[in-house]
This record gives C-alpha cells, sequence and structure tokens, in this order.
C-alpha cells in the first residue's frame, strides 16, 4: 500500500527548524549535488532574524522533507557580478530590478527520494508566496541550472509559469554549467492559474486573505 505523506509548510522561526532545514541542505546541496563544501554555511543562524530573508521548511510529522528561501530585494550588483546574458536583448535586467519588486526564491531542495511528490515543492511555494504577497512584491525571479538531471525548470515554467530571461556561468553555488535566470509575474501567474482552477493553484493560494486575492484579481 502506498505511504500518503501528510506535509505541512512553515516559516523557518526556530533554531530547531534551522536544523531541520539544514539536514535537507546537507543530504542535497552538499552530499548530493556537491554545491556547497558545508551546508550550515548555507542558512547562518543570523537569517532568523533578518528581515530581508525567510527560510521556509516542508514537513511530514517530524520529518523535514524540503526547503526554500527568500530573499527579499537582491541587490543590483550581485546580479551584475554574474555576467547575465540577456535571452531576449531588448530586455535591461539592471532596470528591471530597480523598478519592480522582487523577491528572490533560492536554495529550493527536496529529499531526493521525494522528488516525484509535486506536493513538497507546491507546499513550499504555496508558503512562500504567500508571506511574498502579503509583503506585496510583484516579482519573483531564480536561478536553475540547465545540466542538472532534477532541474526544476519544467516545474518552474510548465507549471507556475517562470519566463526565462538570461543566462549565466558564475554563482554562489559549486556548480560547472550554465544558469538559467527565470522571472515570474505574480499577478500574470495568479490570473492565469485561477483560470485553470486546479488543484495547483488551490495549494498555492491555501490561507489567503480575501484582501490578497483582491491584490492580484483586479
Amino acid at each position: 500500500m502506498k505511504t500518503v505523506l501528510r506535509i505541512r509548510a512553515r516559516r523557518v522561526e526556530t533554531a530547531a527548524d534551522r536544523l531541520k532545514a539544514l539536514d535537507v541542505l546537507k543530504v542535497t546541496y552538499q552530499d548530493e549535488k556537491a554545491w556547497v563544501l558545508d551546508a550550515s554555511t548555507q542558512f547562518p543562524e543570523a537569517d532568523l532574524a533578518r528581515n530581508d530573508i525567510s527560510w521556509f521548511i516542508a514537513m511530514s510529522g517530524d520529518e523535514p522533507l524540503g526547503v526554500l528561501r527568500v530573499l527579499y530585494d537582491p541587490p543590483v550588483t550581485q546580479y551584475l557580478k554574474y555576467g547575465l546574458r540577456p535571452i531576449d536583448g531588448t530586455l535591461n535586467i539592471e532596470q528591471m530590478i530597480h523598478d519592480q519588486r522582487i523577491a528572490e526564491i533560492g536554495r529550493f531542495a527536496v529529499r531526493p527520494n521525494l522528488r516525484s511528490h509535486l506536493l513538497v515543492a507546491s507546499r513550499l511555494m504555496g508558503v512562500a508566496t504567500r508571506e511574498i504577497v502579503s509583503r506585496h512584491y510583484t516579482q519573483l525571479i531564480t536561478d536553475v541550472f540547465e545540466a542538472d538531471r532534477h532541474s526544476p525548470f519544467g516545474f518552474h515554467t510548465r507549471v507556475i509559469g517562470f519566463k526565462p530571461i538570461a543566462t549565466h556561468e558564475i554563482g554562489e553555488l559549486l556548480h560547472k554549467g550554465r544558469r538559467i535566470t527565470l522571472v515570474l509575474d505574480i499577478k500574470a501567474a495568479y490570473q492565469r492559474l485561477k483560470s485553470r482552477g486546479n488543484w495547483f493553484f488551490r495549494t498555492m493560494t491555501h490561507g489567503w486573505s480575501d484582501a490578497m486575492h483582491r491584490q492580484l484579481a483586479a
């Protein structure tokens, strides 16, 4: 009989939850992918008190299943030093970052044996997006690795609606290969997903207030 996981996601606010998040990062980013030498450096304890960073964790009972980090208002200089090559030559990425309220999705990881459970990633994106929308951010930005066989590129583009805008070879992680930078217009994605009315829209908007729905429906 197939085991049915009861998956919940929440914001990381305690030292105990931070250790659970680090456990997922160690299994994935450190041991499996070798993208970092020491997973503990990815989630400093000081992040718990920062207003510009939020971490989220997906749990089944006491077992951590996945983790995600949101960085609010990422500095333009961070992206410029990566040497971004725009896919659309008419797009001014520096200007876009200046003009929009952008939140960066990063350190998105799911335990290897649970990657086929889309609900883990969906719960994480749902709880993160709820906070992002409540803080009135309008765009999401993230990087995926082109050559990674577990890349979430398909999930991000086909399911959520991210659009590729640039590529680059350099980043924070120890990965040799091209990165693809993706952006998501939150309002446009909300309206598209709502028109479909499927399970993913319900998962993404679980716990939203009426005001949050009105904010994106107009």
